[in-house]
């Protein structure tokens, strides 16, 4: 018994040594493997809206009359489908007709007095034109001279981060080092002069330009009378056919007509009276608003997001896929709007309609665990100081006072 307790502690010595080995070499693997993740592993960046639900644009458009007019025509029938801008109802517009075709007959007696200058123009804005189309083989001559000269810098660079390498390496010799550095220095230094010479003759080019500009606006100064007395009769002749337009009344947008008033040929309706309504095709929408950190800068139309109906448990139902479509620009009480469109791929089974509130997850970037980790302990060492400095204005206004 004592010969084989002696065995056992003399073996019990011999792999004494080995444990604190594996145990530095196990604690190893797992330190590089966890540093690994930490900084090659990717994760998605969601920000959590502060609100959201869906909603139904079904609101119902007025049709009003815009004109006091006695009525032509009237295509107006209740629950009949309408497209934009399809005429309704049809207003006397024969007063306007006649004051636009005395206008244009104006505006066409200018025409042959005007007639000799715009051709000087036309001829000196043919020359301007075909100064600026040859302008640009100069310029992309230097620029390919430029590309060809960045090449060479970017080569002689590259070769002086190698020599940089195999001098850390104990390779090449300084003297082979420092001869790589002005090499690329001096590549790099042609490449920039090449490049000034380029900004040189844009701005010859801009100031050719702007000679050739001046003299074609010389030119049309004399014209400004003649001008002016065609440009007035313009304006009117615009302003009696948006008259004339505008005694179509049109359909404000597609859908049903839900509301017609009783409209006979020969009757008369007054300026603003409602005359029916079109009920548009709903379009389910989403809706979320954002705390301003989160939405500015972070959030751009075209990102995924992910929808999460509150009474509806997403491990049960899943989320709705969606894609943001648009974001306000404005902070409207303390939050930004933003606006997104369900996927149609989004395969859910809840009973989707206006109203049903959530919170919207919007994935704004993919990052390593180490950016985040230093991003989050930015901001806690940010915040103290952000803290005193807004303190301290107020209690420099508070003495002040």
């Amino acid at each position: 018994m004592l010969s084989s307790f002696s065995r056992s502690m003399r073996s019990l010595e011999a792999d004494s040594p080995r444990r604190p080995v594996l145990a530095l070499l196990f604690a190893t693997t797992l330190i590089l493997a966890w540093t690994a993740w930490l900084f090659l592993a990717r994760v998605a960046v969601y920000e959590v809206s502060d609100r959201a639900d869906l909603q139904v644009d079904r609101a119902a458009h007025p049709i009003e009359a815009q004109f006091t007019g006695r009525v032509v025509s009237s295509y107006m029938v209740l629950d009949r489908e309408v497209k934009s801008r399809e005429v309704l109802v049809e207003l006397d517009a024969d007063a306007q007709q006649l004051q636009l075709k005395e206008e244009r007959v104006r505006s066409t007696a200018l025409a042959p007095q005007i007639g000799a200058l715009q051709s000087q123009i036309q001829a000196e804005e043919t020359a301007w034109q075909q100064e600026r189309q040859a302008a640009p083989v100069a310029l992309e001559e230097s620029s390919a001279r430029v590309k060809e000269a960045d090449a060479g810098a970017r080569l002689a660079e590259e070769e002086a981060k190698r020599q940089d390498q195999l001098f850390a390496s104990g390779v090449v010799s300084e003297v082979d080092l420092h001869r790589a550095r002005s090499a690329a220095q001096e590549r790099r230094a042609a490449a920039d002069s090449l490049r000034l010479g380029v900004s040189r003759l844009e701005r010859q080019q801009l100031t050719q330009d702007s000679e050739r500009q001046a003299h074609v606006q010389e030119l049309k100064t004399q014209l400004v009378q003649l001008k002016g007395q065609r440009a007035t009769a313009g304006a009117e002749i615009e302003r009696l056919q948006g008259e004339v337009s505008r005694r179509s009344i049109r359909a404000p947008v597609d859908g049903r007509l839900g509301e017609v008033a009783n409209l006979r040929v020969g009757s008369v309706v007054r300026e603003g009276e409602k005359l029916g309504a079109v009920v548009p095709t709903g379009n389910l929408r989403i809706v979320a608003t954002f705390l301003p950190p989160d939405a500015l800068g972070r959030i751009r139309p075209g990102q995924h997001a992910r929808m999460r109906l509150q009474g509806f448990p997403w491990v049960q139902y899943g989320s709705l896929s969606a894609t943001v479509t648009s974001l306000a620009n404005e902070v409207r009480d303390g939050r930004i709007r933003v606006e997104l469109t369900v996927d149609s791929n989004s395969g859910s089974h809840i009973p989707l309609q206006h109203g049903l509130p959530g919170t919207v997850e919007v994935k704004v970037e993919e990052t390593s665990p180490a950016a985040l980790v230093l991003r989050t302990a930015g901001r806690l060492l940010a915040s103290p100081r952000s803290t005193s400095d807004s303190s301290r204005p107020a209690a420099e206004s508070h003495e002040g006072s």
